[in-house]
């Protein structure tokens, strides 16, 4: 397996972000997710379970090997920092099997509206 890639991501806090992971084997062919669940973690820094920051929502659709990223408004209002790290993992449910199959950053800027203001 060519796991994990990396994709940084530049997230304007408040705002919906989604993205779509397409998993891929060393062949090239679609990685089979039958089977298979997935974690969107995100973090303040890696190595230390006391920097877990919460998960933003991540759903496996094995008709398309596809497994769809978000981070909501109500999630991204809580990353009151402008650095954290995140890893998305799958796992295979019927033998615990974990493979980090995306990693990297995720910086977070202030968008231009005061603060409150809808």
């Amino acid at each position: 397996m060519a796991f994990p890639a990396t994709y940084n991501i530049a997230y304007y806090r408040g705002d919906q972000y989604d993205f779509i992971v397409n998993p891929k084997n060393p062949d090239g062919s679609s990685f089979d997710l039958t089977g298979y669940t997935s974690l969107f973690i995100v973090a303040s820094e890696r190595g230390d379970a006391t920097k877990f920051v919460g998960y933003g929502s991540a759903s496996v659709d094995a008709s398309t090997d596809s497994i769809t990223c978000k981070i909501s408004p109500t999630f991204g209002n809580q990353l009151t920092g402008s650095s954290y790290v995140y890893d998305l993992e799958i796992t295979k449910t019927s033998s615990s099997t974990v493979y980090t199959i995306l990693t990297g950053a995720l910086s977070v800027n202030q968008d231009v509206r005061k603060t409150g203001e809808s």
